[in-house]
């Protein structure tokens, strides 16, 4: 186990923050690449339409994937408490739980997925241009969840050890498949966008069983066999309640989003859905970094808390958010400077791109805005308190994003700018409520040891 254990509990805070973020980073980027791999080859053999097919099912993929993601969130920090309490008995257990669980929410989703991906769909006001392409890239990507929760439950339970290396080999392996199958089945076979995401979903598996079959050969702590796969009820009842709070408020957000989506899909049509889309993408790529740093963050709090060492969490969420505002204020700077050049790479048409300029200046406030958020949310949840980021992204999210979005672009006839202030000024009001529950100390509460321990200072 050694190997793929880092004790997070020992020596420079500032060195070991960057030293774990940087390969996840590397990894979340290199996996992001998927997306827009699809969007860009996309843009460029097949037009506007497939774009605004892929911006909407994406959205409806990345709900359910956030859904497990908050479960494997919660394994990370059972893990990392686990480890740095010195209770190493107990981490088999908690993968074998998170597996097994994770395993039956894919088919469940897939299965319903498949089953309403027409009704889903016409909720969201797909163009009927765009609609066939939408249906089936959903489809298929919908048959292929059990891999994308297969490698990110890996990835969650490897940071909750400290070792965030292993996987980027893996998912860089994955990426550059993707692309090259991007380009034979899109550009050579003319598949379209069923192409892209048979590519996508292809590329995911392989990553997912590459990672195992490494991890057996090296003597992990899990070896995969049948008989190591056992479902602890208590170790459930924790995952729960860890993990559950988190998946639901990502799935929240995502969701706002997504009829966001709709929204613009009603305001502007296909070219306002293919903006959104752009700089969604975009989105994607530039929080990044936020998201590396602040689940290093989680997996550095997750070991201290198990440890006790109040003083070394409280260093890690002051460093994360330093590092979280510096390249944040960035990247607005480039978003406000190069918007025209980031648009053009995804091939856009003359209405596109006037659109999205106007979308991408408003959007671009969220970057002054959003470490503050995402740093308060990484102490909660590496507490295993995940119940306070339900409670602040849902408010911000049905309260604030999603009314001021309908107020400012339809009622007022702001259009798709005003869509793209509504969402800033939610990440504000989120800033605020976080900051608050920050404050009032609540986190200290030990969720995944049933404890209220006196930390050390």
């Amino acid at each position: 186990m050694a190997k793929f254990t880092k004790d997070l509990t020992k020596g420079n805070v500032w060195t070991q923050l960057i030293w774990f973020a940087v390969p996840f980073f590397i990894s979340n980027l290199i996996q992001s690449v998927y997306g827009v791999a699809d969007m860009m080859i996309l843009g460029n053999y097949c037009g506007s339409e497939s774009m605004s097919a892929v911006n909407t099912s994406s959205q409806i993929a990345i709900i359910v994937t956030n859904l497990a993601m908050g479960f494997s969130t919660g394994g990370t920090v059972m893990i990392g408490q686990y480890l740095g309490a010195q209770r190493s008995e107990r981490i088999k257990s908690v993968i074998g739980t998170l597996l097994i669980s994770l395993g039956v929410l894919a088919v469940v989703l897939s299965t319903g997925l498949i089953l309403l991906a027409d009704p889903i769909l016409s909720a969201l006001n797909v163009p009927t241009q765009a609609f066939a392409d939408a249906r089936i890239y959903l489809l298929i990507n919908a048959a292929g969840l059990i891999f994308v929760f297969g490698y990110n439950a890996l990835s969650a339970i490897m940071r909750g050890m400290g070792d965030s290396k292993t996987p980027l080999i893996f998912v860089t392996i994955a990426c550059v498949l993707n692309i090259i199958l991007d380009f034979l089945l899109v550009g050579y076979f003319g598949f379209g966008t069923g192409g892209a995401a048979a590519a996508t979903v292809f590329s995911q598996a392989v990553s997912m069983f590459l990672c195992m079959g490494y991890l057996r050969r090296n003597d992990f702590i899990f070896d995969f066999k049948p008989d190591s796969f056992t479902f602890s009820k208590s170790e459930f009842a924790v995952l729960v309640k860890v993990g559950l709070p988190t998946g639901i408020q990502h799935v929240a957000t995502n969701f706002s989003f997504l009829l966001l989506t709709g929204i613009i899909n009603e305001i502007g049509g296909v070219a306002a859905g293919a903006a959104s889309g752009i700089v969604g993408k975009f989105n994607g790529f530039s929080i990044l970094p936020d998201v590396a740093i602040s689940t290093s963050v989680s997996a550095m709090i997750a070991q201290n808390m198990g440890a006790k060492k109040e003083d070394r969490v409280k260093k890690a969420t002051r460093y994360g958010l330093m590092l979280c505002c510096g390249i944040s204020w960035v990247i607005f700077a480039i978003a406000n400077i190069f918007p025209e050049q980031i648009f053009m790479l995804f091939g856009s048409d003359e209405e596109l791109l006037e659109i999205g300029l106007v979308y991408m200046k408003a959007f671009s406030f969220e970057y002054v805005l959003v470490p503050f958020i995402i740093s308060f949310n990484a102490v909660f949840t590496g507490t295993g308190n995940g119940w306070i980021t339900l409670v602040t992204n849902t408010i911000t999210s049905f309260a604030v994003r999603l009314p001021l979005a309908i107020y400012l672009g339809k009622i007022i006839g702001l259009g798709v700018a005003g869509v793209g202030y509504s969402i800033p000024a939610a990440t504000l009001a989120g800033s605020l409520i976080a900051f608050v529950f920050y404050l009032s100390g609540i986190w200290k509460r030990n969720a995944v040891m049933k404890e209220k321990p006196k930390l050390q200072e």
